[in-house]
């Protein structure tokens, strides 16, 4: 399958900081990537290297089969980039900014406008298109913010962090958007620290600690690779709680996790549950729930990196 973007050996440094310290990434056409990593550890930089945005100190990349040192005219016009920030002109309407957008491109005015008609309708802002921005909830700014980079219909659209901040009900509208785009074939790549958006969205990720690629695959590979599935066990009575985890470490040899009353625990052993089924039954514990899952990617997270997701650091 063809590759809508490679990167090999991409070095960053800000004075004696390194951000990227020699990352590799290839990402097939049509699909979705993911980027996880803590504050700092090179996302955003990996982005603007690959957005023309700036140069790499050390490496090389291509974006739709374009250098982007060599090139960056002709990867500026495959991509599309939606950033951290909005990047929409506070002093223009939302019908405005994207007809800007669209002449900036060289549409002609009146197709510049009727893509803008249409990028109103399908991120609902019809309505809105001609009010103040001002008074734009941060949901609507950000719907705003992701038409504007779609009005050059891009084959690559990289996303950094798309949703921080955005309520529940705003996260899930715009992740049917990427699902849309993806299914008209469309390259994303998606730097974020919500997990379960990773989960829900990527068909591969790549997880970057300290400008490093420290793991990728799959999101079931990554689940997979720290050690087989999680034990999860709520007793019936909270008096049980430590008789429970008693049980759990003899069986296991891991002082099990808690959280509001469950208890987790790996299970390399695919005999686990019914060796804990007879000794549940032998000391009269009962439960409301037990089974055995893989870990979360939270738990992949925390366990690459050694370090839970949004970590402050220094680095860009």
């Amino acid at each position: 399958m063809t590759s809508a973007i490679q990167a090999e050996g991409l070095v960053k440094r800000y004075g004696d900081r390194t951000a990227l310290n020699g990352v590799d990434l290839e990402v097939p056409a049509g699909e979705v990537i993911g980027v996880l990593g803590p504050n700092g550890a090179g996302k955003t930089t990996m982005v603007r290297i690959l957005a023309t945005l700036m140069r790499p100190d050390e490496g090389r990349a291509r974006v739709g089969g374009h250098d982007v040192v060599q090139d960056p005219v002709r990867v500026r016009s495959l991509i599309g980039l939606t950033g951290q920030y909005a990047s929409v002109d506070e002093t223009l309407s939302a019908v405005e900014n994207l007809v800007l957008y669209g002449r900036l491109l060289n549409l002609p005015k009146r197709q510049a406008k009727a893509r803008a008609a249409e990028l109103l309708e399908r991120f609902e802002l019809t309505g809105d298109a001609t009010r103040p921005l001002a008074t734009f909830s941060g949901g609507m700014r950000r719907r705003l913010d992701l038409a504007a980079s779609l009005v050059g219909r891009p084959r690559i659209l990289f996303l950094d962090e798309p949703t921080t901040g955005l309520d529940p009900h705003t996260r899930n509208e715009l992740w049917e958007v990427v699902r849309e785009l993806v299914s008209d074939g469309t390259t994303v790549l998606l730097t974020t620290q919500y997990l379960e958006e990773a989960d829900q969205l990527a068909d591969r990720i790549s997880v970057i600690d300290q400008g490093r690629v420290v793991a990728e695959g799959s999101p079931g590979e990554l689940k997979r690779r720290i050690g087989g599935q999680i034990l999860h066990v709520r007793p019936t009575l909270p008096g049980d709680l430590d008789a429970l985890a008693r049980i759990l470490t003899e069986l296991t040899g891991h002082t099990p996790t808690g959280d509001a009353g469950l208890l987790t625990v790996p299970a390399a052993d695919p005999m686990l549950v019914s060796a804990l089924v007879r000794r549940l039954e032998a000391t009269g514990i009962t439960t409301d729930e037990l089974g055995l899952r893989l870990p979360s990617l939270d738990e992949v997270f925390l366990t690459l990196t050694r370090q839970p997701a949004g970590t402050e650091r220094n680095a860009a």
